[in-house]
């Protein structure tokens, strides 16, 4: 049993997040690198060879890569929460800056996996899961997904008995 928000415990938790092998300040270090580097050639070939039209290019470049840069930055903290207590499943989702809850009943809940797309299904909803993992790891959550729905199934026949 893992422990939630509240100090309360749930059956299943399981916590999806970005592989982020670079963090933020190691990103502003390689584009500042890359920034010199590029400029630097980019200068030296206008002046010695009067190459100029090589400078736009060279500024082009350098803001697609800070533009890039910044998005991963701004999605290195997304993650996908899914926790199941008692009779809730609860689905949290944060994209961005932007931060999505959905809760649905563990016993209607569906765990759908079809080629290498999850999803929780539930009332008509479908909440699409696993976007940080790959195709191996999606498919033993969707399993271990299943198991943990299947848990307190199991035992509501059991204590109705």
């Amino acid at each position: 049993m893992d422990r939630i928000a509240g100090g309360e415990t749930a059956e299943y938790v399981y916590i999806a997040r970005r592989n982020n092998s670079l963090s933020s300040s190691g990103r502003l270090l390689v584009f500042g690198f890359t920034f010199l580097v590029s400029v630097g050639i980019a200068a030296a070939f206008s002046l010695v060879f009067g190459a100029w039209p090589i400078l736009p290019f060279a500024g082009i470049e350098m803001g697609v890569l800070f533009f890039a840069l910044r998005y991963i930055d701004r999605h290195a903290a997304d993650y996908e929460r899914i926790t199941i207590q008692g009779d809730r499943v609860t689905v949290d989702v944060r994209a961005g800056a932007e931060t999505s809850r959905f809760e649905l009943n563990r016993y209607w809940a569906q765990v759908v996996f079809e080629g290498s797309r999850l999803a929780l299904r539930s009332h008509g909803r479908e909440i699409e899961l696993g976007r940080h993992v790959c195709d191996g790891e999606r498919r033993e959550m969707a399993r271990d997904l299943a198991r943990g729905l299947q848990r307190s199934e199991s035992r509501g026949q059991a204590s109705n008995s």
